[in-house]
């Protein structure tokens, strides 16, 4: 099962609000934004990182933060009990998340990828995201994003792109 069936059937199954966006294939955030009509806020740009910890090996982080933000590797290491992070290496992150880049969407379906959700994405009322493929966005009611993947996992992991 593809990461895009995984989602539809995960929201299916939830009940969930969203509809299926098709487009050209885009995974920059600004340039699927525009085709897509959302606000850059609306987007949930996801993304692979690494987390050194003293005790422990590598622990690897989806985080997710709003389209028009850039992501604060300090708040992320500090929420994470870790002294360092950065972007995981690019077959990393592909192997953990079955995506390529620009199409990882904002659900971990590996045990071993840590979901981390910045805070402001609450605001978005519908969120917006590449659904595991570079032509297939979603559009997703916030809350019904937060009543799927819970909402255990929030922080402040992001900076203004000012």
């Amino acid at each position: 099962m593809s990461t895009f069936e995984k989602i539809v059937a995960l929201l299916n199954e939830q009940q969930a609000d969203f509809r299926v966006i098709e487009h050209p294939p885009e995974g920059r955030t600004d340039v699927i934004s525009a085709i897509r009509g959302n606000a850059p806020e609306q987007a949930a740009k996801a993304m692979v990182l690494q987390v050194i910890t003293s005790a422990q090996p590598v622990r690897y982080v989806l985080a997710i933060i709003p389209g028009d933000s850039k992501i604060n590797f300090k708040a992320v290491a500090r929420l994470m009990d870790g002294k360092k992070s950065s972007f995981a290496p690019p077959e990393v992150a592909q192997d953990l998340t079955g995506c390529v880049m620009g199409a990882v969407p904002p659900f971990s379906f590996h045990p071993q990828l840590t979901l981390l959700v910045d805070e402001r994405i609450g605001n978005a009322g519908t969120l917006f995201f590449n659904a595991g493929e570079l032509d297939k966005s979603i559009a997703l009611n916030v809350d019904d994003y937060f009543r799927v993947t819970g909402a255990g996992h929030c922080g402040e992991i992001s900076l203004s792109a000012v």
